[in-house]
């Protein structure tokens, strides 16, 4: 069999690993809300599980590079998952034994240890698809995780509740927990090229050699790294732009546009929902399926998402039909993967294997910062100019997204022009 074989079976370990421990993050969270609520009766309480979940996440992300810097990627994407497996039993064993009187301060704190681990999680895991895959493979390679990662949210929330409501909390953490030794043993099986590892090194990464840096220059080397980089500051400051107006999508304002713009019930927020996430399936599937075609004009094809993304928000914004609202997010799905997808691939194209994973850990941190401070400001503008300006708003951002993006297209010119050029390493312009 051929080495881009091997090479690619280990991404089939990795991208089931994470299709696991996705699915079981959504169970555990959904069971564990629903047991805060029961606890304690306050809708408050509920909160605070997402937000410790994001805090941890931001933390998490700003410290990586320190692991980075001493753990190959697949023996952190190891300890990461079977640390989380541990504190999950750890929970669940604490959950059973306390019942009732479980404190919501272990609990709490039980939940940030596990966030906290997971926060390194992603950009690791989008590190290792281009050390996993061959160049003409990559695109493929991120189509089938967001597939996988969007698949597993739309079903994952209507699932997990069903779950809860019929089988109990108990059940379904212990299902969660199921899926969290899955995603340990996958994640154990992953091979890293030896040509990735820089010297010899047991299989699956030990530890990386020592590198003489300070910890405030490994701390901050991403940030500079990006810095340096027209492509990779174009690509960091589309992303932000968009997480602004990316937001809005956050549940409870959808419910809001439902309720006073489509002037529908609670149902129809589900239909919106189920709808908008069949389309970001839909979308994962068309970019695979026309990925040869979509790699050669690479940046061109994210504007194109960005752009039909940006409009069909407008659109939506303004309509008051519900089953043309219903229409709408399920074709933006498409836009909105084309879009996802593209960028995923033309960063991880701008970077250097040793250079990637400082480079995403930055930008988990500051995407996440965005992310909590829009929903802050979200909320506020919502109450101010209404649900539908917000809306509006949220379309400009995309449109603000794009107009950048043409802006700095002259620095991916290589790269739009044809699909068989090999990863370039960071500017310095």
């Amino acid at each position: 069999m051929s080495r881009d074989f091997y090479k690619r079976r280990s991404f089939y370990w990795l991208w089931s690993s994470q299709t696991m421990s996705n699915a079981a993050d959504i169970l555990y969270v959904t069971a564990l809300t629903v047991l805060v609520l029961q606890g304690t009766e306050s809708v408050v309480s509920t909160i605070l599980v997402p937000f410790f979940r994001i805090c941890s996440q931001i933390v998490s992300g700003f410290l990586a590079p320190l692991l980075l810097r001493k753990f190959r990627l697949p023996r952190l994407m190891l300890l990461s998952q079977g640390g989380q497996f541990a504190l999950f039993a750890a929970l669940a064993l604490y959950l059973h034994a306390a019942g009732t009187s479980a404190s919501l301060a272990a609990i709490f704190a039980l939940v940030f240890a596990m966030s906290f681990l997971d926060g390194w999680t992603t950009p690791v895991r989008n590190a290792l698809v281009p050390r996993l895959v061959g160049k003409d493979w990559l695109m493929r390679a991120n189509g089938l995780i967001s597939v996988s990662d969007q698949t597993v949210q739309f079903a994952g929330w209507g699932v997990s509740g069903v779950l809860v409501a019929f089988a109990g909390t108990s059940r379904t953490l212990l299902l969660a927990g199921v899926l969290y030794a899955a995603a340990l043993l996958f994640t154990a099986l992953i091979r890293e090229p030896a040509a990735n590892r820089g010297q010899a090194a047991e299989p699956g990464g030990g530890e990386r050699p020592a590198v003489s840096q300070t910890r405030r220059e490994a701390l901050l080397e991403g940030w500079k790294l990006i810095g340096r980089s027209p492509r990779l500051r174009g690509l960091t400051l589309i992303d932000s732009i968009d997480m602004l107006g990316g937001s809005v999508w956050v549940g409870a304002f959808t419910l809001l546009f439902v309720q006073e713009a489509l002037g529908q019930g609670e149902e129809w927020w589900g239909f919106i929902n189920a709808s908008y996430f069949a389309g970001a399936v839909l979308g994962g599937l068309l970019v695979v399926a026309l990925v040869r075609k979509l790699q050669r004009r690479l940046f061109d094809s994210m504007l194109a998402g960005i752009l039909g993304y940006a409009a069909i928000t407008l659109v939506y914004a303004v309509t008051t039909s519900p089953a043309a609202a219903l229409l709408l997010v399920l074709i933006m799905g498409p836009f909105a993967e084309l879009s996802m997808v593209s960028r995923r691939t033309l960063i991880q194209q701008s970077a250097s294997d040793d250079e990637l994973p400082k480079v995403l850990s930055a930008q988990a941190t500051v995407l996440n910062l965005i992310f909590c401070a829009s929903l802050l400001g979200m909320a506020k503008l919502a109450e101010s100019v209404g649900i539908v300006n917000l809306y509006l708003y949220a379309g400009g951002m995309s449109l603000l997204a794009f107009a950048i993006g043409l802006f700095v297209r002259r620095h991916f010119a290589d790269l739009n022009s044809t699909s068989d050029s090999t990863p370039d390493r960071i500017e310095r312009r």
